[in-house]
């Protein structure tokens, strides 16, 4: 059996990547006044949080914005690597993989505590998995752990005994995960959001409730110490996590901003340390005369429309092959964003490619042409527009300057009006995900670095596919990719299966994303990665800068 121990089997590697609940809000909510930002400590980081959390719960959350807090408060058995290298242990301390490559033994720490003094035992795992899979729990990132041995069957009810599930524990600090088939991918997996646990006991008496300060047990860095909706949430150094020597910051506070320019001003005014995100109008300036506090770096996202399928014309390719014909990529990422995203003529993004696929064009229909956009809804019945009905384009908050420019070109061009709806970003994806929606503005953030999972989200009954599409060629293609062997081969399916998925238009990619933010010059070791993570480990505030 291969042997895994931390940090040297890791720190000598450096790969590139190869990878809602309105109960809780009323339980948490107050009245009072916005406090103002504690600046009065070094050891008190303050970052602007955009999008407010629908949840803390590992098995609930799909937005990044969630994900940061919950990455502080609890870990999974092993942790994406801030140096973008393989997953590095956490709870889990070390670990086996047997010679077939189908069974993970992980060891956990023998002093691993939960936050209320609670043991983290290999049964805690095994239950918040079950309940990451149970149906009834809903959990959207469930496909997550379809590559264990009948996770899937478990989780779309088609088998009952979770008992033959690839889940046990063989001891208190021994966990055993049975695969399907061999994965080198699935570290990767083990390291994303939904394989984080919950301390089972506390889920069990406070039910929902149990994300409130005065509930939370987490078993990572932090502690929940406050959460007001729309305002701030407070975590604590937790002196019981077993890298406590490495957290230097006493205290991490999230605090709510509507949108970039207040957050630029709170910035300007001393009140946080770091930003989401640099207004557009702002970019040159920063770049320009304060580079120090202006940061850039690529992200594998991508920012598309979905368009519901469900909803006639919208469910002749024509049509959306016109409304994707007929946009400026171009004109969108130099003028409007404006922050060095790259236009994007296919979904996969280029940090997910496999090295010898740079190419930002595949050999499919997707291009740019206003002519051949009129053509083809032409022949769907709309001439230069008439008789094609309204439609309603909706985004959150942040993203509404895109839309104004996708109203305007769709205008120009084909003749057509659309209206804009725009929502809180919760509320945004929940539509989505109901299907409630005609035409939506929205991000595709891969939970791991693969390829396959980016794509998987459209395959038939995924809980991300948000366009409601159903394609027998495209499922088996992906179905494909899953059951081969070979590596390159299962990349030459999901390349074809990417292929289908942009000829028939279900989606429209606009732009591969790149983040951009303002932060402080004192504030030292900061990572993040290009799937949104952020990592809390070693970052302090340097009081004589």
């Amino acid at each position: 059996m291969h042997r895994f121990v931390p940090f040297a089997a890791f720190c000598s590697k450096k790969p590139g990547i190869g990878r809602s609940v309105c109960l809780v809000m009323a339980l948490l909510a107050g009245c009072a006044k916005r406090p103002a930002p504690d600046s009065s400590s070094a050891h008190v980081l303050r970052i602007s949080q955009r999008n407010e959390p629908s949840d803390l719960d590992p098995a609930k959350a799909t937005l990044p914005d969630e994900l940061f807090v919950i990455r502080a408060l609890s870990e999974g058995l092993v942790a994406p690597s801030p140096e973008r290298g393989p997953p590095q242990p956490a709870a889990a301390e070390s670990w086996e993989i047997s010679p077939d490559n189908l069974t993970y033994t992980f060891h956990l720490r023998p002093r691993g505590k939960w936050s209320n003094g609670d043991p983290v035992t290999a049964a805690d795992f095994v239950a918040s998995y079950r309940r990451v899979l149970t149906p009834a729990t809903a959990a959207a990132k469930a496909p997550l752990f379809f590559m264990v041995k009948n996770a899937r069957a478990f989780a779309t009810g088609q088998l009952a005994d979770f008992g033959q599930v690839g889940i046990r524990a063989a001891d208190p600090l021994t966990l055993v995960v049975t695969l399907e088939r061999p994965a080198p991918q699935f570290l990767h997996y083990a390291a994303s959001g939904p394989w984080i646990p919950v301390n089972p006991r506390v889920v069990a008496e406070f039910g929902r409730a149990w994300t409130t300060p005065a509930h939370f047990a987490g078993n990572g860095a932090f502690t929940l110490a406050e959460w007001r909706p729309h305002q701030r949430i407070v975590v604590r150094k937790n002196p019981a996590f077993h890298g406590a020597a490495r957290i230097q910051l006493e205290e991490i506070q999230f605090i709510a901003f509507d949108n970039g320019d207040a957050e630029e001003r709170a910035f300007r005014a001393g009140q946080i340390d770091l930003t989401m995100a640099i207004p557009h109008s702002k970019l040159d300036t920063y770049r320009q005369e304060r580079p120090d506090e202006a940061h850039h770096a690529p992200l594998a996202e991508t920012r598309y429309l979905s368009f519901n399928t469900t909803r006639p014309p919208l469910n002749d390719v024509r049509v959306r092959r016109a409304l994707g014909l007929a946009l400026d990529r171009t004109r969108i990422v130099d003028k409007v964003v404006r922050g060095g995203q790259e236009p994007a003529f296919r979904f996969v993004p280029p940090a997910l490619r496999s090295a010898d696929d740079t190419a930002n064009r595949l050999n499919s229909t997707m291009s740019e042409s206003a002519a051949a956009a009129r053509e083809l809804l032409a022949e769907a019945g709309f001439p230069d527009g008439r008789g094609f009905p309204e439609f309603e384009l909706s985004t959150w908050v942040i993203s509404a300057p895109v839309s104004e420019v996708l109203q305007a070109m769709w205008k120009k061009e084909l003749g057509i009006n659309v209206k804009l709806l725009t929502r809180e970003a919760k509320v945004h994806v929940a539509a989505l995900r109901e299907g409630n929606y005609d035409i939506a503005f929205i991000t595709a953030i891969p939970d791991v670095p693969d390829a396959a999972n980016l794509l998987g989200e459209f395959v038939t009954g995924s809980p991300g596919n948000y366009p409601k599409w159903s394609d027998a060629r495209y499922d088996a293609l992906m179905a494909e990719a899953d059951h081969s062997v070979d590596a390159m081969q299962a990349l030459l399916h999901l390349r074809e299966a990417e292929v289908r998925l942009v000829d028939q238009a279900p989606v429209c990619p606009l732009y591969f994303n790149t983040t951009n933010w303002l932060m402080r010059p004192n504030v030292r070791g900061w990572h993040q990665d290009a799937l949104w993570t952020r990592f809390y480990q070693d970052v302090y505030l340097d009081d004589k800068n």
